[in-house]
């Protein structure tokens, strides 16, 4: 395996191994591009998978310490205000696979919706027209079905409840959708087998995640080495403010600094935001890239609610792929419907542990009991909309907290914005027309899930005082520092974000490894 030296300063320290770690290391990779991935959790193979939610929950969520604020429904209904992994290949390894382009006018929404009283509006730096070329790029890596000749998945039975009550309540969009998972062989892994474990880790490698795809290739060239159980505690920087490497602390808790010639950040939505104010200094007193105050604010989940319904005869949701339906008919901007941007609806499909904990948190007695025996009986759908971006939805540093490194633990405050409250009001309404079309005899509506679509808080800005990075993901403030994940989102969209980090690492990637053979880097 291939190990750099702590003093080589040539190599890109990429901070995080999921959709944006993981796709730079690989593209860096094999443009030659000697590279050193830091990853906080360890990893896994497919072999220590299990069918088993509780076990894979424990052992590969994020579940070091955050504390929450605000009157969003992550905040008022659960204990934990984010669902991330903490593993080689991030979230690549929970997610379900959903793998959704922005639309057009999902980049200038501050131009389409106008004013929206509270929100912070602003148009990305790029086009749809812009990240095209690499949307292509990343479906082709990823497999994502109904493209590139990549047959659909077929329908299970919550995916045929839906179709159905959508045809019904005058639907034109539903199909399985676009997923990251395989529908047949293809690129050395197998075809899903409906095995209905989509979340805990897919034991087939059918569904793409960084873990056995990038990562391993970009091993192969020799140019990258993954270090595990490696926390990275601060960047630093030299005194014309360039970044020259990393401070982390070791699996056995030493503090090592690896140099670099550039450092691309993709630690998530919150740990991104919470290392750049970490690294806070006497020339950047607010955090790195943070000359603009715009670092940890913008904070976007999706607004987001499930709805449930219970029918006289078995669905068995949990049998087959679990996001593998979508409706799309709403995922438009009307304002007519009394809110700004769109949503999806999306097949979901929660085993019986998870059920008992997320439909009905802290829930006891008869009307429980009887939910839990019709389980078979549920047809589930998940109500995926964009939220609004406001500066006082941030990720901060808690001022008396400390992690076992030290540092200060992320603080998240995050309320609902009135236009996030009526689209989410409209999404339910609409999926309990479409599941009463076709029989059911109970409706159950979810509060939104702790987040697993994190976003914001590291924005794009054609103008460095709007945001924190360019329209490469290249810091405003620090010319060898790069964001790498979802952070960089100006605004979220209503698409699963996956898709468009990957696509997004792919077009960044290309830029740096320009800017080094240029010699400009």
């Amino acid at each position: 395996m291939t190990e750099f030296n702590l003093n080589q300063d040539d190599v890109v320290v990429i901070v995080g191994s999921g959709a944006g770690g993981g796709t730079m290391a690989n593209e860096l990779a094999q443009r030659g591009v000697k590279c050193v991935v830091l990853e906080a959790g360890q990893r896994f193979e497919s072999s220590e998978f299990k069918n088993d939610e509780l076990e894979m929950f424990n052992k590969t969520s994020w579940l070091d310490k955050r504390t929450m604020s605000g009157n969003a429904s992550t905040v008022k209904n659960r204990d934990m205000p984010a669902w991330l992994c903490k593993t080689v290949g991030g979230t690549t390894f929970h997610w379900a696979g959903c793998s959704l382009r922005f639309k057009d006018f999902e980049f200038k929404t501050a131009s389409v919706y106008g004013d929206v009283p509270g929100a912070t509006l602003l148009d990305w730096p790029i086009t749809l027209d812009d990240l095209v070329p690499y949307y292509e790029k990343a479906e082709d890596k990823m497999g994502v079905t109904g493209t590139h000749d990549i047959p659909y998945l077929p329908a299970n039975n919550n995916a045929k409840v839906l179709a159905e009550g959508a045809r019904r309540i005058g639907y034109e969009q539903y199909s399985t959708g676009r997923m990251a998972i395989n529908s047949q062989p293809r690129d050395g892994r197998a075809g899903c087998m409906q095995l209905g474990f989509c979340y805990q880790g897919c034991k087939s490698q059918a569904k793409w995640s960084t873990l056995y795809t990038e990562i391993p290739k970009a091993e192969a060239t020799g140019n990258m080495e993954l270090r595990t159980g490696c926390a990275v505690l601060k960047i630093e920087h030299d005194k014309a403010g360039r970044v020259t490497g990393v401070t982390y602390a070791d699996p056995s808790g030493l503090r090592q600094t690896q140099k670099a010639r550039a450092v691309c950040v993709a630690a998530n939505s919150i740990e991104t935001p919470r290392l750049l104010l970490n690294s806070k200094s006497e020339l950047f007193p607010d955090g790195l890239a943070n000359r603009s105050g715009h670092v940890g604010r913008h904070y976007t989940v999706h607004a987001t609610s499930s709805v449930f319904a219970i029918f006289d005869k078995p669905v068995y949701m949990n049998r087959g792929t679990v996001m593998a339906g979508l409706v799309e008919d709403e995922a438009i901007h009307d304002a007519s419907r009394g809110f700004a941007g769109g949503y999806h609806m999306e097949t979901i499909a929660l085993g019986l542990l998870t059920t008992a904990a997320l439909v009905k948190p802290g829930a006891w007695g008869q009307a429980f009991a009887e939910m839990m025996e019709n389980y078979r009986n549920m047809a589930g759908v998940w109500l995926c909309g964009e939220d609004m971006p406001m500066a006082t939805n941030r990720i901060t540093l808690h001022p008396t907290h400390r992690d076992a490194n030290g540092l200060p633990t992320p603080h998240i405050h995050i309320d609902d914005h009135p236009n996030d409250i009526a689209m989410v009001r409209h999404a339910v309404k609409q999926a309990t027309a479409l599941y009463e079309s076709v029989g059911a005899k109970k409706i159950i509506e979810v509060p939104a899930y702790p987040a697993g679509h994190n976003m914001g808080t590291s924005r794009m800005s054609a103008k460095p005082e709007k945001g924190v990075v360019d329209k490469w993901g290249q810091t405003h403030d620090i010319d060898n520092l790069f964001i790498s994940d979802g952070s960089v989102f100006t605004t979220g969209g209503s698409p699963n974000p996956t898709l468009t980090i990957v696509a997004l690492a792919i077009r960044q990637a290309e830029f740096i490894a320009n800017q080094i053979s240029k010699g400009e880097l």
